[in-house]
């Protein structure tokens, strides 16, 4: 029984390590790459919450994106709101899913490799559907309808598109090249 404790406590520590490692990373590292969508900023943010995927498996690493996503959300980029928190929650927590499932099932470099692969296209997929439903919302008001903030996010969507590759992409080589160093040191020891 104390066995068992031990090593949930401790899995709770790493992903709350995990998490604020995440948060601090946007906080920090936060870059625009189109001027034209200037709001749509390159960080790292989704790193720790893939590595806690592949440590501890897709349930943790969706409860960790959640958790992230609603203090970030609250914190870092309040003014989204909940539309913000929700975008967030779909764009890391589908490629986290599928990542770490895959991952889980076939625990080898060329595993992590095809799973990071299909999440980067699962994640371009689905933000392009949340871009074009859920992103107008940001935009609309009384003077601006929702059909017209949905033809303003339709003449961006190659640069969203991009962005989102960019960003996918980017975090998915990171995790990859860091996972199996850290997994030896941080993911295999217990901390208490």
């Amino acid at each position: 029984m104390e066995r068992t404790r031990t090593s949930i406590t401790d899995r709770l520590v790493k992903l709350g390590m995990l998490g604020a490692l995440s948060i601090v990373l946007v906080l920090t590292l936060n870059i625009p790459i189109f001027p034209v969508v200037s709001f749509l900023k390159f960080e790292l943010g989704d790193v720790p919450i893939l590595l806690g995927a592949f440590a501890f498996g897709p349930g943790w690493g969706l409860l960790l994106t959640v958790i992230v996503s609603v203090v970030q959300g609250l914190t870092v980029d309040a003014m989204s709101g909940w539309i913000g928190i929700l975008m967030h929650i779909i764009a890391t927590g589908l490629p986290v899913v599928i990542a770490g499932f895959i991952y889980q099932r076939k625990r080898t470099r060329q595993g992590s490799l095809i799973a990071m692969s299909i999440g980067v296209l699962a994640k371009i997929g689905v933000m392009i559907l949340c871009n074009y439903f859920i992103s107008p919302l940001f935009f609309t008001t009384a003077e601006l309808p929702y059909a017209e903030a949905q033809a303003i996010v339709v003449s961006l969507l190659w640069y969203i598109v991009a962005f989102n590759a960019i960003k996918a992409v980017g975090n998915g080589l990171v995790t990859y090249l860091l996972y199996k160093p850290l997994s030896r040191i941080f993911f295999k020891k217990q901390l208490f």
